[in-house]
């Protein structure tokens, strides 16, 4: 497999990404993941350990994986907007990565604010023809932000979404994080004593990622 390090082309100027490609010829039925980062105001980049790890499990489990800067974070240039700006972002992403491996095939992951995005994108994968070649197997929400920023307008498919958290998060109250998993249908997992970072229960993550994710 290689590893590439680089910055490519945005609107606004370039975003810095972070890419596994795996060896051999690609397919239209290969997986391609694209990954989402926390919130940049508090600090959210590409290599927060939560994100690391639906990096390296996506990795281990033979996909070709991306993970960005957002604009404004590294050396992806601009300013952080904490909204449309970041959506953005991950549009340009994935277009930039989908030319480099032709996949039909998408597994999305976000973390936290990072999850919110994944949502907004998988809305437009839903609706609209941007990137109608493209089919949502897998989106991956681990403790979405879904009390700062509202995605109840969203079209979301509950068969291929699931829901990752903790049950002692202090950011992103539990309770609600149940409830929007139980109103969408969406499939979850509730880990016992982990908090909003996950902090020493990455492994336990990982496994779960691997309990929920279609191949």
């Amino acid at each position: 497999m290689k590893n590439e390090i680089t910055l490519i082309n945005a609107p606004h100027g370039v975003l810095e990404v972070d890419a596994i490609w795996q060896d051999g010829d690609r397919q239209p039925s290969d997986m391609l993941a694209l990954i989402c980062h926390p919130n940049p105001l508090d600090g959210g980049t590409m290599n927060n350990k939560v994100v690391s790890t639906m990096y390296r499990f996506c990795r281990d489990a033979g996909m070709d994986v991306v993970r960005f800067n957002y604009r404004g974070v590294g050396r992806s240039t601009g300013v952080s907007e904490y909204g449309d700006g970041e959506f953005v972002d991950a549009q340009t992403v994935l277009a930039w990565a989908l030319t480099k491996t032709g996949a039909r095939r998408l597994w999305m992951g976000g973390f936290s604010f990072g999850g919110f995005v994944a949502c907004r994108m998988a809305d437009l994968i839903h609706k609209s023809s941007v990137f109608d070649d493209v089919k949502l197997d897998n989106l991956a929400l681990i403790a979405p932000s879904i009390v700062r920023n509202d995605a109840s307008q969203l079209s979301i498919e509950a068969n291929n979404t699931f829901v990752i958290y903790g049950d002692k998060d202090g950011l992103v109250a539990p309770s609600l994080l149940q409830q929007f998993a139980n109103e969408r249908g969406f499939d979850s997992t509730v880990m016992p004593d982990v908090g909003h970072l996950f902090h020493g229960k990455l492994t336990d993550l990982k496994n779960a990622l691997a309990a929920h994710t279609k191949i």
